[in-house]
């Protein structure tokens, strides 16, 4: 058994020394312990830093965002024959000593995505209105992805194999919202367990600049992958809604032509109801459409699978 633990890199040369130093040489249950940096276009010695620590880099030729570098990771880690992979951050905020309990719910066969909780509430540095937004985005993935998980925006995770294999990142901007909704979608057994981490902030964060810009894109990363995974459920009801409103006002333009109450009167109300119908089945006909797209990109995403398995085994 192998486990490979990946950190995403960008400019991390003052840290990266230090959180490569804090990882199990050893852990129970695998042969061989791994260290995979990935460099994501760094400007300084990042990727000479994790060479001399002792750890395999790959450095990415120009920086494309934490998304990008988590999925070249895994992509890595998959060619290396990794069993097990451990993902976790360059400027050491999350205890290493805790890898040992994020791997053994995979380990034991009762998960296959296994997600640190930092137990947001009582980590100090953060806001008051930065713990009520990362409670309430945990809820929101938890609901659409039908599973447990507490903390959703940890980076710190452990993914088996057959996980990583059924991961593909499309967002730049953070892998951790998408990553979770798609294991949701492919029937993974997610879990969270409780990790510690660092009591003060070591950086500033470099993925957004106010928690507003936080907000946005990750809404906009829940949308994307919730309609690429179930678009013709969304497109239906978005087209159930105009369809709705155009019958009510079609029955009611009905309702005066029969009983003869100003038959010519209510021209407007039809003329609407015939614009709200033809709306609503144009939404439905764009989900069919999105939908056929969807199962083309499950076959593309199987072939990919089967692929990474088949460079795995080369390996």
């Amino acid at each position: 058994m192998k486990l490979v633990i990946q950190i995403p890199a960008w400019n991390e040369e003052e840290h990266l020394a230090e959180a490569v130093a804090a990882l199990p040489r050893e852990v129970a249950g695998f042969d061989e312990v791994e260290f995979l940096v990935i460099d994501d276009g760094s400007d300084d010695r990042t990727a000479e830093v994790a060479r001399d620590v002792g750890a395999t880099a790959v450095r990415l030729p120009v920086h494309r965002g934490l998304a990008v570098a988590f999925a070249a990771g895994i992509d890595a880690a998959l060619e290396r024959g990794a069993d097990v992979i451990v993902n976790t951050d360059a400027d050491g905020q999350y205890d290493a000593r805790d890898i040992p309990a994020l791997v053994a719910p995979i380990l034991d066969g009762s998960a296959q995505m296994v997600i640190g909780d930092r137990q947001v509430h009582t980590i100090r540095h953060f806001s008051a209105a930065k713990k009520i937004l990362q409670k309430l985005g945990s809820w929101v993935v938890r609901k659409l992805s039908r599973t447990e998980v507490t903390d959703a925006t940890s980076g710190f995770r452990a993914v088996s194999r057959a996980a990583a294999l059924k991961l593909h990142v499309f967002t730049r901007f953070t892998y951790t919202l998408e990553t979770i909704l798609q294991a949701g979608e492919a029937g993974l057994k997610v879990v969270s367990i409780p990790v510690r981490t660092k009591a003060e902030e070591t950086r500033p964060s470099r993925l957004f600049s106010s928690n507003t810009g936080y907000v946005l894109r990750s809404l906009e990363s829940i949308a994307r992958i919730v309609v690429l995974y179930n678009p013709l459920r969304i497109f239906l009801r978005l087209g159930a809604v105009p369809v709705v409103l155009g019958l009510v006002l079609m029955v009611r333009f009905l309702y005066f032509y029969v009983t003869a109450h100003s038959p010519a009167g209510h021209i407007q109300s039809l003329i609407l109801a015939v614009i709200l119908i033809t709306v609503g089945v144009q939404v439905w006909v764009v989900g069919v459409v999105a939908d056929l797209i969807a199962v083309n990109r499950r076959l593309l995403e199987e072939a990919v699978e089967r692929q990474r398995e088949s460079l795995g085994r080369e390996r």
